[in-house]
């Protein structure tokens, strides 16, 4: 296979990963790079696919009803005075 790359910026790139011994040639460069976009499109764990998968309602539901005997309600006692 033959690849031509037309952008003078990215076949500079190219040549400074290669010259910097980060890289051994073209092969392992778009190794890595393909490889790292594949990684970024799957989930990488089972969590990050169970968010993907549900909405937010489904997220939460499992906690739903937990903090129920909770009183949020403001104690009017320990605000501070407000003088106008």
């Amino acid at each position: 296979m033959h690849i031509e790359i037309h952008e003078p910026a990215l076949e500079q790139r190219v040549r400074r990963q290669i010259q910097s011994g980060q890289y051994h040639d073209v092969d392992e460069l778009l190794t890595k790079a393909l490889d790292a976009l594949d990684e970024k499109g799957a989930p990488t764990s089972p969590v990050k696919e169970a968010l993907q998968q549900k909405n937010f309602v489904e997220l939460c539901d499992p906690v739903r009803g937990l903090a129920e005997d909770i009183d949020f309600s403001r104690n009017p006692s320990t605000a501070r005075p407000l003088d106008l």
